[in-house]
């Protein structure tokens, strides 16, 4: 996906956007914001991709092989790839077949059980992480125009809908001080068309 070329519109659409859901429909802070967290990841993944290409990766794709550094043995079941992406199964077979494809990872048979199938980093995969993690810092991960507090600050509001989804649970010492408070809130249902995909 190429890098979006600047649009130098002489309005912010999303908050033209807004304006006009108000006056039809209401309140219009959430639509804003979920539009805004869209329009984010449209231009982060571009730019992560562009910086990876040179590489033959995706930004998806060099997350498995990072996960895969970050193992003991350099090797992970493709069930914990995806538990640990948070992404479904058949993304990561896709993910771990175009990884293989390339020689920077490669598939071995589970020794536990004999049927289950482990994915392996290379030496040619970890020359290649540590190249693109030197980039994609170097970069900021595109990130730049944001200092360390305000990083800090999307992620703790990020992690609440994170949090609210499901993903995992909130053990932080805040989130047990408010527990008491919580009884009738549900999680938000997740569905596999609703995970991100590669």
């Amino acid at each position: 996906m190429p890098v979006p070329r600047p649009l130098h519109l002489p309005f912010d659409p999303i908050d033209k956007a807004a304006q006009t859901w108000r006056e039809r429909f209401g309140p219009s802070t959430a639509m804003a914001a979920v539009t805004s967290i869209m329009r984010a990841h449209q231009i982060l993944i571009a730019e992560l991709d562009t910086l990876l290409k040179p590489y033959g990766l995706t930004f998806a794709r060099y997350e498995a092989l990072v996960l895969l550094t970050f193992s003991r043995t350099g090797a992970l079941p493709l069930s914990k790839i995806g538990e640990r992406l948070m992404v479904h199964p058949t993304s990561v077979t896709n993910t771990v077949d175009r990884l293989t494809a390339a020689g920077l990872v490669r598939r071995l048979r589970n020794p536990r059980d004999g049927r289950g199938v482990l994915a392996e980093i290379t030496d040619a995969g970890r020359v290649v992480v540590e190249r693109a993690t030197a980039d994609l810092m170097a970069a900021d991960f595109a990130m730049g125009m944001y200092g360390e507090a305000d990083l800090k600050g999307m992620f703790d509001l990020l992690r609440t809908i994170r949090v609210a989804a499901g993903d995992f649970a909130d053990t932080s010492p805040a989130a047990a001080d408010d527990s008491g408070d919580s009884g009738d809130q549900r999680p938000i249902a997740r569905s596999a068309s609703t995970m991100p995909l590669p």
